[in-house]
């Protein structure tokens, strides 16, 4: 990288006052639904502030909140000599017995088991006459402010989730002479009718909240089965006040105090097991710290990570329309550089505070959930979603927060060994589409097309590489990267068979994941031998860690195995009559033309296998695949836009990244800005700082860095930095 060609975009740069574009979402009402209130969080412990007068509820997260335990389930039940009869189904050409079969044999259905909510807090106060309603979530400070008058009088909010301190911090403040008035509150909901938590006044300033997660509704090989048992919490609330508080059973009393401060902390037996004493400790460091500095703490800590870029869009004045106003403007045709670059800010926002170093990373919600079962149990999806999540952290110079992504992935390859050894006889580690807390290595899902996938181990070994790649570092690469990639090629160099209609070395049973085809027969199909995607993530995988070999060279058995694969492994890029990338083996008639997945172009993005400087004739070839998605309805989902902000940076395409940041804006976007696919996923907002980074600079290419390869005409006016490139580059 220290010879790369450095080429320049057209860009006009102008020199803003030292006031720069503020980043805050803000609003001129309470929130009235979830998807309207504000996120916290400082990676474990998040927030929901919905800024209600009188009546305001926070809604409560922590990220190990999961039913059941890590031995709840054996493997599928499927053996060695159930994958040779797929693939004997598969070369005859008996599609559908081949799906069926998958599901029945290595696949252990529909699952529940959710992430789940902490609970809620609830402020419950008197005021009268309530008007000049204000809320805001300031990025460049992760702080939820909100305020109001009561009578005249004015009543303000202020709330952070701090790591350095490990709690949410409140503070209450009015000039009404009756002050505050009324009940401080905790409680979690209850599991299908069943009491989850326990809640207490310990003395008139502490609430304690104690629970086990369970999940009644839970499921397994899609039928029944309750959970009883799971993860373990304490939660305590200290409240301070400038006058004697009262306590009642399961709430605090407060009459009259015209300043409260309010301080939770949290912690579960998943992170340790003296859980309930771990609480108190937390609770006793900072039981006597004054809230100027706590919220200094928080501050200095949290702007480390905010305030290593920075990206300015447009004219720099003063912000007068509140976020959901703009959000509609856009709806109505307008173009708003200013939220643009807010929504920018805010994916950085929300991956610094749902993945710090030591926490679990960000999930399909990120962090933040409201329900007992979440709408796809706000789990890990490997097929792209908990891959996007880490899109940005590269190259929006937050490397750290891409280690809970590694550390996760180092313990599900092991659990991911007795899947390939057990299941299908073979070597190293096979990681399944979907997965939890706990790591659960097998197949899920009653369908083939949805959920028996094989590629999450070779996507998420990309991630080891772009560390390195950005990071330069050798450690990492050594000792993380290349024990975790060895496994898994390992596992494909062992799975892949000879196609005996061409002698290619094939992936088999092999989907696109969620998509089907149509078969020869006129049957609705999802496996095939040698899709599009399995070919293009084993080709990288094994690209990779050859590559890795080369940097770290040791003798190797598996490399030389590779090197003799190589030139014989099926290209996942083979274009049909029309020029489009075949998404299967061959030209089958497409079920869902317009379907939201892109998988087959995985080898342009987010790998490297198609760029314009090495492959320039297959550009053509990936923009009119993706033409006929979109022609077809494509992209109807909040990530799947996300995804195409991304391919249309890449196609050095200003004009039709813009078209597709409008259109997310406009069609995928919640009132507090999360994405909507819908329901909620957090994925989108990810790939949507990640898509307008692509604009910015690239770096994929051998020895090449384009700086602002995708500008539109809209962005006239802007400046960017502490973006970051390959090669330890800012």
């Amino acid at each position: 990288m220290k010879n790369a060609i450095i080429l320049l975009g057209v860009f006009i740069a102008v020199f803003f006052d030292s006031q720069a574009q503020q980043s805050k979402l803000w609003y001129q009402q309470a929130a009235e639904i979830w998807e309207e209130a504000l996120p916290l969080g400082n990676g474990r412990l998040g927030a929901m502030v919905f800024g209600i007068p009188g009546n305001e509820r926070i809604q409560l997260n922590e990220d190990s909140l999961w039913p059941g335990g890590p031995k709840d389930w054996g493997l599928a039940e499927g053996r060695p000599e159930d994958l040779a009869q797929i693939r004997a189904f598969l070369i005859a050409g008996e599609h559908q017995k081949a799906d069926s079969l998958l599901v029945l044999k290595f696949s252990r259905k529909g699952i529940t088991r959710s992430h789940q909510t902490l609970g809620d807090l609830f402020l419950d106060f008197e005021w009268k006459e309530v008007s000049d309603i204000y809320r805001e979530l300031d990025l460049e400070r992760a702080v939820a402010f909100s305020r109001f008058e009561s009578e005249g009088y004015e009543v303000s909010q202020e709330v952070f989730s701090s790591s350095p301190d490990q709690a949410l911090i409140i503070r209450l403040i009015t000039n009404h002479p009756k002050g505050f008035r009324g009940k401080i509150r905790l409680n979690r909901p209850e599991d299908e009718g069943v009491p989850t938590a326990e809640t207490k006044a310990i003395h008139n300033q502490l609430l304690e909240m104690n629970g086990e997660v369970t999940q009644r509704g839970g499921q397994i090989d899609s039928k029944p089965a309750p959970i009883y048992h799971g993860v373990r919490f304490r939660s305590i609330l200290q409240v301070d006040a400038d006058i004697p508080l009262e306590s009642e059973e399961e709430k605090l009393l407060v009459n009259g105090a015209s300043e409260i401060t309010l301080k939770l902390v949290t912690a579960t037996s998943y992170y340790h097991q003296n859980h309930e004493q771990v609480a108190q400790s937390q609770l006793d460091r900072i039981a006597f710290k004054s809230f100027g500095e706590l919220l200094f703490a928080h501050e200095k800590e949290y702007k480390a990570w905010f305030d290593r870029m920075d990206l300015q869009l447009g004219e720099n004045k003063q912000d007068e329309i509140p976020t959901d106003r703009r959000i509609q403007l856009v709806k109505e045709g307008k173009t708003d550089l200013w939220l643009e670059k807010l929504l920018f800010d805010y994916g950085r926002y929300l991956l610094i505070s749902s993945s710090r170093p030591g926490t679990n990373p960000a999930n399909l919600q990120g962090l933040w959930n409201q329900h007992i079962a979440a709408p796809w149990n706000a789990d890990y999806h490997l097929n792209i979603n908990l891959q996007m999540n880490y899109w940005p952290a590269e190259v929006t110079g937050l490397s750290e927060l891409h280690m809970p992504l590694f550390d996760f992935t180092d313990e599900l390859i092991e659990n991911g060994k007795e899947v390939a050894r057990v299941n299908f006889g073979m070597q190293g580690s096979v990681l399944p589409h979907t997965t939890d807390l706990w790591k659960i290595p097998f197949l899920q899902a009653a369908t083939a097309y949805w959920g028996s996938w094989m590629g999450s181990g070779a996507w998420l070994a990309r991630h080891y590489w772009e560390h390195y790649l950005f990071t330069g570092d050798e450690v990492f690469l050594r000792e993380r990267a290349l024990p975790a990639i060895e496994q898994l090629c390992l596992f494909y160099a062992d799975w892949l068979m000879k196609d005996p209609r061409d002698g290619s070395w094939v992936s088999a049973p092999s989907t696109s994941p969620e998509n089907q085809f149509i078969n020869p027969k006129g049957i609705k199909s999802a496996s095939t031998m040698g899709a599009a995607m399995d070919q293009q993530l084993i080709e990288d995988i094994f690209t990779i860690y050859l590559k890795i070999k080369d940097v770290n060279p040791t003798k190797s058995e598996l490399g030389n195995r590779i090197e003799k694969l190589m030139p014989s492994l099926r290209s996942g890029v083979i274009l049909g009559k029309d020029g489009r990338i075949l998404e299967w083996d061959r030209e089958y008639e497409e079920s869902e033309k317009g379907h939201r997945h892109l998988s087959h172009l995985y080898a342009f993005h987010p790998a490297n296998q198609i760029t314009p400087s090495q492959t320039p004739p297959l550009m053509e070839a990936v923009k009119k695949t993706l033409d006929f998605r979109l022609a077809n309805g494509g992209a109807g989902t909040g990530w799947s836009r996300a995804w195409l902000i991304n391919f249309s940076a890449r196609l050095l395409d200003g004009e039709a990244t813009h078209d597709h940041i409008q259109k997310l804006i406009s069609q995928s976007l919640y009132p507090n800005l999360f994405d909507a696919h819908p329901p909620f996923q957090i994925d989108g907002n990810f790939g949507f700082t990640a898509g307008v980074a692509e604009m910015l600079i690239q770096s994929h290419e051998e020895g090449i860095i384009r700086v602002l390869p995708a500008l539109p005409k809209a962005w006239k006016t802007g400046k960017v930095h502490g973006i970051k490139a390959r090669g330890d580059l800012r």
